[in-house]
């Protein structure tokens, strides 16, 4: 099997919004991609989901040739990866293999993997994995099949909070409330803003709230040993 199954990256970059919290390799969405998913929209063939942005573990699992593989965001078979986190999904994703019989050949599914805090501890995970994208030969999928299908797979998705007319930051975050989906110590880290164009995949944009601090959990960060979200295996 190849090093990456998909031949590439599993998940790539999302840019922000102008209010979010940036780190040194983060950038900037266009003002006018700004303008159209927060203030107004080009016409009424715009349309804006907006979901809470989860703080974890960027993950894939995708049907390569009718066989279900377990990535990391940089498109590795997860159980490669140096980091206990990922091996703990690799061996959840196998042990799980028929909960993503729903995807056919060339899809991949998307999500962010909560077992081991981050910058965040959650309290109230449902599963170790929340779902946030579906790709099939590397292109998104349009707004009424991400929406469907997300909602009928059986997996839990980070949630959709908002969709429709653009939205600002502030009117989202009210909606998402004080903890967000999991209960968030510290409150929700964010959104994710997917704007669509006639049902089909237009763009991403982020905001993260300003006094987020990335990593701040991890052994190699914090120095202390690693906080577990969600408990695998004995760990």
């Amino acid at each position: 099997m190849s090093d990456k199954p998909i031949g590439g990256k599993s998940y790539g970059s999302i840019p922000h919004l102008s209010n979010s919290r940036v780190g040194e390799k983060d950038y900037h969405c266009h003002e006018g991609q700004e303008r159209i998913a927060t203030i107004k929209a080009r016409d009424k063939n715009d349309s804006i989901i907006v979901q809470e942005k989860m703080d974890g573990s960027n993950v894939g699992v995708a049907n390569v040739d009718g066989k279900i593989i377990a990535l990391t965001r940089a498109g590795y078979v997860a159980n490669t990866s140096p980091f206990l986190q990922h091996k703990l999904f690799y061996k959840w994703v196998n042990e799980n293999q028929k909960r993503f019989n729903f995807l056919g050949k060339g899809e991949r599914i998307c999500g962010e993997w909560l077992a081991q805090a981050h910058g965040t501890i959650y309290h109230n995970l449902k599963e170790p994995l929340y779902l946030f994208d579906l790709f099939r030969d590397n292109k998104r999928v349009d707004k009424v099949e991400y929406i469907t299908r997300l909602a009928d797979c059986g997996l839990w998705f980070a949630p959709i909070i908002h969709h429709g007319d653009p939205i600002t930051t502030e009117n989202a975050m009210r909606y998402l409330g004080t903890d967000g989906c999991a209960k968030a110590e510290g409150g929700p880290e964010g959104l994710v803003y997917r704007i669509y164009r006639n049902c089909k995949f237009d763009y991403l944009c982020k905001y993260v709230r300003v006094d987020k601090v990335d990593g701040k959990y991890l052994p190699e960060i914090s120095g202390k040993e690693p906080i577990w979200n969600y408990h695998l295996y004995g760990i």
